[in-house]
């Protein structure tokens, strides 16, 4: 849009495209805003990974996928089996075949890089939990075999802590975490991925005090993944109110009604706006497997995340549609992060005055133009570990030593 009206939603200046959707065009698009159609592909829904990999021949779309494996009929099948054979079945080898050796894989502030630190992930996790079964996941997906392809996929895993882990030894206790991911893919080969984990309520079930293991992780990556030192003012917008995003018209059109619910409602905190953009019963399903049900806990959940951050900077990094038979039903991932000064008591306690970065994957179902349905995910355990990294006086004054091999992978 040549004005630009992204609210507090920052974006770098690019030129804007064209998307068809079902053969119908549809008006240009903000660059970080990506369309595909449900019908393109076996959309896993409400299958398991088994009876999707076992649909029948005469009913598996076929996507051209130059570049890669014959066997992958589609992106979403591509992603359904190499999860599967890798988590599954152990071919941890298979991560050689399917993600680049230059990947770089970002959680929350802390990057890794090389196909060497996901293998390590993937063996420390199975290590720690031999018998972890991916549960209830989906996969929203758009681009081509040309551009590349994005795939944004949620799961829940349940795990029984048989083996010693980063978070201590062996506790022999049942635990349940939820994932989203986000994967950009070319040529067979995972070569950028975003990954979200609910951290936080995995220590709560090992049975840990989620402030000491925070306190922990932070003297362990304050080399690695340091304090932001910079910018403070710049990041809250302290004094600059939100600018209000206007859509082009009247008419429902999914890119600017996820514009519309992350600029009324997180940006301005205008909560009122849960009310029109929400189901009367919509569920948010929250961090700490906890269900949000309905208008006013939904309006309570985010007056409590953002009284942690009130001067927050909202940003949208990518928003990802699946249309799902009608222009009011769609599929919807997005990426995003709140930036500022932790400076209010809110879901992560009394204030730190720490500059913060959250950053999250949502997934929504999206029917008769209202969100029925919301996948709401951030690390907890990141939060905390940037509100307790210490300042130099505090490092010198502890004496501790750190960790400076660059790999923090804990559970992947």
């Amino acid at each position: 849009m040549a004005d630009k009206k992204t609210g507090s939603v920052q974006v770098a200046p690019k030129e804007e495209k064209t998307t068809t959707i079902a053969s119908q065009p549809v008006k240009k698009t903000p660059n970080f805003i990506f369309y595909a159609d449900a019908e393109d592909v076996n959309m896993l829904d409400t299958k398991d990974d088994y009876d999707y990999i076992n649909i029948e021949e005469t009913n598996q779309k076929k996507q051209r996928m130059n570049g890669f494996d014959p066997e992958y009929n589609n992106i979403v099948d591509y992603i359904v089996k190499i999860t599967r054979q890798i988590w599954k079945e152990k071919d941890i080898g298979l991560i050689y075949d399917t993600y680049s050796t230059s990947i770089s894989v970002h959680k929350g502030l802390i990057n890794s890089h090389g196909v060497n630190e996901v293998i390590s992930g993937t063996l420390q996790t199975l290590h720690a939990f031999p018998d972890r079964k991916g549960l209830g996941w989906s996969v929203i997906w758009s681009g081509d075999d040309e551009a590349g392809f994005f795939t944004s996929h949620r799961g829940r895993s349940v795990a029984t802590n048989l083996g010693d882990s980063l978070y201590g030894p062996a506790t022999g206790k049942k635990v349940m975490f939820r994932t989203s991911a986000d994967c950009m893919i070319l040529n067979n080969k995972i070569y950028e991925e975003w990954l979200v984990m609910d951290t936080y309520h995995l220590v709560l079930q090992l049975g840990l005090d989620p402030v000491e293991f925070a306190k922990k992780m932070a003297k362990s990556t304050q080399k690695l993944a340091p304090a932001i030192q910079f910018g403070f003012k710049e990041t809250a917008e302290t004094g600059l109110p939100p600018k209000l995003f206007t859509p082009s018209s009247d008419e429902f059109e999914i890119g600017e009604f996820m514009q519309l619910v992350f600029n009324r409602i997180w940006a301005r905190r205008s909560f009122n706006f849960v009310r029109e953009y929400y189901e009367e019963n919509a569920v948010v399903h929250y961090v700490c497997n906890k269900d949000v049900i309905g208008v006013s806990e939904i309006q309570g959940m985010f007056m409590s995340l953002f009284a942690s951050i009130p001067n927050g900077k909202v940003i949208l990094e990518r928003v990802t549609c699946n249309r799902r038979g009608s222009d009011s039903d769609w599929d919807v991932a997005v990426r995003w992060r709140i930036q500022g000064v932790h400076e209010g008591t809110g879901y992560f306690g009394a204030p730190s005055g720490k500059a913060i970065d959250i950053s999250g994957i949502s997934h929504y179902k999206i029917r008769n133009e209202k969100i029925s349905e919301e996948w709401l995910l951030f690390d907890g355990m990141e939060v905390l570990r940037q509100i307790y990294l210490p300042d130099e006086n505090e490092s010198q004054q502890d004496g501790e030593s750190t960790m400076d091999d660059g790999n923090f992978t804990g559970v992947s």
